[in-house]
């Protein structure tokens, strides 16, 4: 059996633009993906704190040192810039994997700047 779990996440980011015009996806920052250990084409979760919409989508990877993390596409229509959103990747692995398996969570400032990473173990 299989069990999916939390494998990588920014938690605060905030959004720098909305485009609905661009084929889909979010944009975030190299700089953040490389530092939370979020991939490019990696499908994620994202939900919008200040209205608790969810939704999701694929990384885009955006220019390295500009903090950007931009939503595109039809999920635009759901979010604004300026509004802080947690964005999730989630990993399947066996329930032995499971037990030692540790997330990793990116915390970001109001810039989009790394401000702190933490770990969350899955051990009971």
């Amino acid at each position: 059996m299989l069990v999916t779990l939390l494998r990588a996440k920014i938690h605060g980011a905030i959004i720098t633009q909305a485009n609905r015009d661009y084929v889909g996806s979010i944009t975030i920052d190299t700089d953040l993906l490389k530092k939370s250990g979020l991939l490019p084409n990696e499908r994620v979760l994202v939900a919008d704190i200040h209205n608790g919409v969810r939704f999701e989508t694929y990384i885009i990877a955006g220019e390295k040192g500009t903090g950007v993390v931009g939503i595109n596409g039809a999920a635009a229509h759901l979010v604004k810039p300026g509004e802080k959103i947690i964005i999730m990747a989630f990993a399947q692995m066996t329930l032995e994997e499971a037990q030692t398996y540790q997330a990793g969570v990116l915390l970001v400032d109001a810039d989009n700047r790394p401000l702190k990473t933490m770990v969350l173990r899955s051990q009971l």
